[in-house]
């Protein structure tokens, strides 16, 4: 038996034992909205993944989430033992969100509609520790205040239940309540400008105007992705091994200098040279490199089978065998002496994707010519849209990540498909469809000292055009 204390819990308690036998039909009525909850949770778990639901009522939302593993908890008994009986396949518990005893951790935490019910948030967020990995994502769902008063008149002209007063909480009181819990918001996205369905204009405004700026603001629904950062506060930080991989066509003159300019971090650093189709004698230089630097430099050699620095990257990191996967770009415009400080950022759990930014600092008077630095700032903005967090820079050749996590990206590409020949919108997507905290990191970069850029500046400007377009409709419009 639970031991509810406050008057306040009591009464929500009291409300939801009164509601069960009916609440499934009920919830029918109102399944085009919680279908845009369940659309948006399933569209970051992944089939793998492992599931909590606190607040999981009937049972009905999490029997439709993704997930090969799935527990829901609620404090009403009787919502508990309906939803054992419609949905006898996943595991459920009558139980306090703020005295959770499970023993097991979980991919991803849901918290769909249910802040406004908790006597005490911060009790809630901080028993959700137990029950967390490092990797653990945490997806608050709540609905937008602005539609306050007209969900009032629905209950006063009795189309919505009436429920006892919740608790007010604006994005920012939940992102400073997880992070007094030692969570840390990292994306907020609203969906669902009209939530019930009008045949043709719901999918209209809902699919594509919702998405837009202004209107975007006045949805229904909100969401909060959070990841734990209580596991980064340890004394003794880890030492991961790392593999750089360098993509080199005609730069035989930079091969070198990639190895000589190398700083020492972490654990152990292996360096991978990828060669595609040089008309140079870049391979015989990698090959003379290799042999030159065998006793102190632990580097592999290949060259790839297909064409463009994607293709490339993707053959390096095939073979790759440290924790941490860095590319370096072997023109050397991104400096190696930086890659410490990318190592960094990512072992000390500041991000899970680290971009480099080269629109930050002052550039070298040669290294980006005007029209290349316009582009990228309008790439720039365009990704900040379609990813819903600032990306200042989408095409620096420097992004980092574990190596766990890049072989679930590769599990996942085919959401994208292998549509990206430079490789850097095919990492920068699938972080994010992954939700892993992306951050910027920013660098100085340098002119060329040896060859010319691989870039058509024309060509492959429409190319990054289309792929946008094309993104836009698996990550806004879908």
């Amino acid at each position: 038996m639970l031991e509810i204390k406050s008057n306040r819990a009591k009464e929500f308690h009291a409300y939801f034992e009164k509601l069960a036998p009916k609440y499934t039909k009920y919830r029918k009525r109102y399944n085009y909205f919680w279908n845009n909850i369940i659309k948006y949770c399933n569209y970051y778990i992944q089939d793998e993944n492992s599931v909590l639901e606190i607040g999981c009522g009937n049972g009905d939302s999490l029997s439709q989430m993704k997930g090969k593993h799935k527990t829901g908890i609620d404090f009403s008994s009787a919502m508990i033992e309906i939803a054992k009986k419609n949905h006898p396949e996943i595991e459920f518990h009558t139980m306090l969100a703020e005295e959770i005893t499970l023993d097991k951790k979980y991919d991803v935490v849901l918290l769909t509609g249910v802040m406004g019910y908790f006597d005490n948030v911060l009790e809630v967020l901080n028993s959700l520790k137990k029950v967390c990995h490092p990797k653990t994502r945490i997806i608050i769902s709540y609905y937008n205040h602005i539609w306050e008063p007209i969900l009032k008149i629905g209950e006063f002209l009795r189309i919505k239940k009436r429920t006892p007063r919740k608790n007010w909480l604006s994005k920012h009181d939940i992102e400073n309540l997880l992070y007094l819990s030692d969570f840390e918001s990292f994306r907020t996205t609203r969906s669902l400008l009209i939530p019930i369905n009008i045949p043709i204009i719901s999918y209209l405004f809902n699919r594509y105007i919702a998405r837009l700026p202004l209107f975007n603001s006045m949805c229904v629904n909100k969401f909060i992705n959070a990841r734990p950062i209580f596991h980064q506060k340890v004394e003794k930080k880890p030492e991961f091994s790392t593999t750089v991989v360098i993509p080199a066509r005609n730069e035989s003159g930079n091969i070198e200098d990639a190895i000589k300019r190398l700083p020492k971090f972490g654990k152990h650093i292996e360096i991978i040279y990828v060669e595609g189709n040089s008309t140079d004698d870049t391979w015989e230089t990698i090959q003379k490199i290799q042999e030159k630097y065998k006793d102190t430099h632990d580097i592999k050699i290949t060259q790839q089978e297909g064409k463009g620095k994607g293709d490339a990257v993707r053959k390096g990191y095939s073979i790759a065998t440290g924790d941490i996967l860095m590319i370096l770009d072997a023109d050397l415009t991104v400096p190696p002496e930086d890659l410490p400080k990318f190592y960094e950022a990512l072992a000390s759990g500041k991000g899970e994707f680290i971009n480099g930014s080269r629109l930050v600092y002052p550039m070298e008077k040669e290294a980006m010519r005007s029209l290349n630095t316009a582009g990228n700032k309008f790439f720039s903005w365009v990704f900040s849209w379609l990813l819903e967090q600032p990306i200042k820079d989408t095409l620096c050749g420097t992004k980092v990540m574990f190596r766990e996590d890049y072989l679930r990206l590769q599990a996942n590409r085919k959401f994208f498909g292998e549509f990206d020949p430079f490789g850097d919108y095919d990492l920068l997507f699938g972080a994010y469809k992954l939700n892993l905290k992306i951050i910027d990191l920013p660098i100085r970069y340098r002119e060329r000292t040896y060859g010319d850029t691989n870039i058509s500046r024309f060509r492959h400007g429409f190319l990054l055009l289309r792929m946008c377009w094309y993104a836009a409709g698996k990550i806004k419009f879908w």
